[in-house]
């Protein structure tokens, strides 16, 4: 009788196991259960599954309804980051520059005053007055301001790939604490299921039918997945931590994301990667910062040259003479008015600004050569990020549809021998062992996908807010 009770109560905790572990599958097929309801409290019309016995910390970084968004993320972070507002006020000092290089030369005005009272001859004297003008002729002023503008759109394109930088950096840490979310979720999973086996064993080793080693094999095992699922989350809140870096979010705040690594979306790819380049070539904005950079140079290479022309001031004078002629019959006061007009030309034989001339060609070279290498760049980089999603793809597609369910079928293969004695806890825990490592590899494939595919968007061009995906 004893022996058939104890017969009894294996059986039924190995229904309510087959019960947990059929839940488990069902979660890891149907994505779109998962997408919805993954990580929250389940609410089931059967009353056979048992009441969990891990506490879930997902919970406490992921939300569906109420968790904050990629977009969300990118939006709070252009208008909070205080580095990118800063690299803002370069357009206001560029205009200001701009302002400044409209402005006309000041005349200058000319007072002269001319006595000779101090040396013995009080009735002479002069006054003069004069005003200059420089004027700037060889397109001078419009090199000055043709020069000013391109520097604008210099400090624009430099802002733009600060949020391209800024962008791509909250994909990184996104990427990442995604990851660590699903990794979690799996080990938690996996952990239950000990968990409930541990109970299992417990009963048997009660019973006398069990050795306690093979509990404690199992309690080890628990703890060290616990040990795991600890290091697993402190990466997440490490990538947490860095998300409210950039966005400007109080580090004491909480903060739960809305996706998934298996069903976040990002904006639709070109269906090649030649198309991505032709993306790329016309809106990365670092390189058209290398292209105005270019312009810049040549723009500063004309400003020298209209500096090197001759300079031409015109200039007029007005003066009033006051003399005293001595005669024999008496001194006779005389006054002499006059009006002159005038240019100044300085000409320039020693310094034609030879070295500014130097440099300024070189400056269009370098900017030439930066501009070529910045082209290959983006190349490679798409190039690259297209290998790596191609990759990921596979990677995922086999994951999924094989080694995942094949590793599932071999766990519960195992469990059943296991209950009726054949084969050790060890084996289980081994095989166990393997799901684990299947799913962790799941989750750096789709992780490396997310990761491909967001640099792949980065290196077209996308900075701020991502386009909803089609």
């Amino acid at each position: 009788m004893r022996f058939f009770t104890t017969r009894m109560k294996a059986w039924c905790a190995l229904l309510c196991l087959f019960a947990v572990f059929s839940a488990g599958v069902r979660a890891q097929q149907n994505t779109e259960v998962v997408a919805k309801n993954e990580f929250s409290e389940e609410v089931t019309t059967e009353t056979n599954v048992p009441k969990p016995l891990v506490v879930s910390v997902l919970p406490n970084y992921y939300n569906a309804q109420d968790g904050i968004s990629l977009n969300e993320l990118i939006k709070r972070a252009l208008d909070a980051n205080q580095d990118l507002a800063a690299a803002r006020l370069e357009i206001d000092k560029a205009k200001a520059r701009l302002a400044q290089a409209k402005l006309r030369p000041n005349p200058t005005l000319e007072f002269e005053q001319e006595s000779g009272r101090l040396v013995g001859n009080s009735g002479d004297g002069n006054f003069t007055v004069g005003a200059s003008l420089p004027i700037e002729i060889y397109g001078r002023r419009d090199a000055r301001i043709n020069f000013a503008q391109i520097e604008i759109q210099a400090s624009e394109a430099e802002v733009r790939n600060r949020e391209r930088i800024l962008t791509n950096n909250i994909l990184t840490n996104y990427a990442e604490a995604l990851g660590a979310l699903r990794e979690i979720d799996t080990l938690e999973k996996v952990l239950e299921l000990d968990m409930q086996t541990t109970k299992f064993v417990q009963i048997r080793v009660n019973e006398g039918e069990t050795a306690q080693l093979e509990l404690n094999l199992l309690q080890a095992e628990v703890e060290r997945l616990r040990s795991r699922r600890q290091l697993t989350e402190g990466k997440l809140q490490s990538s947490l931590t860095g998300l409210k870096t950039l966005a400007g979010i109080d580090f004491n705040a909480p903060l739960r994301l809305r996706e998934q690594i298996n069903t976040a979306i990002l904006p639709t790819l070109p269906k090649t990667s030649e198309e991505a380049v032709d993306i790329a070539l016309r809106s990365r904005p670092d390189l058209l910062l290398t292209r105005i950079e270019e312009q810049v140079a040549t723009a500063g290479l004309r400003l020298v040259r209209a500096q090197s022309k001759p300079d031409v001031t015109a200039y007029t004078r007005y003066s009033q003479e006051r003399s005293v002629i001595d005669t024999s019959i008496g001194n006779f006061p005389q006054r002499n008015r006059s009006l002159t007009f005038g240019v100044a030309i300085g000409i320039p034989i020693f310094n034609k600004n030879q070295g500014a001339k130097a440099e300024a060609e070189i400056s269009i070279k370098q900017a030439q050569s930066r501009r070529e290498f910045a082209e290959r760049v983006v190349r490679g980089e798409i190039l690259s990020a297209y290998q790596r999603y191609e990759a990921a793809t596979q990677a995922v597609l086999i994951l999924e549809q094989s080694a995942i369910p094949r590793s599932l079928q071999n766990v519960e293969t195992f469990r059943r021998i296991y209950e009726i004695g054949e084969i050790k806890i060890t084996d289980l825990i081994i095989e166990q062992r393997r799901l684990l490592d299947a799913n962790r590899d799941l989750t750096e494939a789709l992780t490396e996908k997310y990761r491909a595919q967001a640099d792949l968007q980065i290196a077209m061009g996308a900075g701020g807010l991502l386009p909803e995906p089609k």
